[in-house]
């Protein structure tokens, strides 16, 4: 009856722990962001800005930053500009005066990008960058990290 009682335990944790999210908290803008699970942890940006997470060829940045154009909508409009200098064609775009959202293709691969504003001229972003086959298994990702952006203030 106890190995009973012990497989059951390990058999109910087991898909709890494979969906456990990390959570990443950005002292030098003050955000916060969930991180999925399998994606290592890269080091901190040497200016305390954000970090780097990678799961394979799936890529995650997140970082904060000082708003340089003449508003937050500005900074989210410019962001999108230099996506598209990339060679991002851009697919969707949204936003309002507190967050900014867009997303795009460049030949298989994905970016997702989301912003939002701080407080006292900052703003908080990540960008998610994917192979397209990866799409649909990702796209529950993508709604969590837009619910877990929270700008600090």
């Amino acid at each position: 009856m106890r190995a009973l009682i012990c497989l059951l335990a390990l058999v109910l944790a087991a898909p709890a722990s494979a969906t456990d999210w990390g959570q990443y908290d950005n002292a030098r803008f003050g955000y916060t962001i969930d991180v999925p699970p399998g994606f290592e942890w890269g080091r901190e940006a040497d200016n305390g800005d954000g970090r780097a997470f990678r799961d394979g060829a799936s890529k995650l940045l997140v970082w904060g930053g000082n708003i340089t154009e003449r508003d937050f909508e500005g900074e989210a409009a410019a962001a999108k500009g230099y996506a598209a200098a990339d060679g991002w064609t851009i697919t969707y775009d949204a936003a309002t005066p507190s967050w900014a959202s867009f997303s795009g293709t460049q030949g298989q691969r994905i970016l997702y990008q989301r912003m939002v504003a701080g407080c006292d001229g900052h703003y908080a972003a990540f960008r998610l960058e994917y192979s397209a086959i990866e799409m649909s298994a990702l796209d529950p990702v993508v709604n969590r990290l837009v619910q877990s952006l929270k700008g600090g203030c």
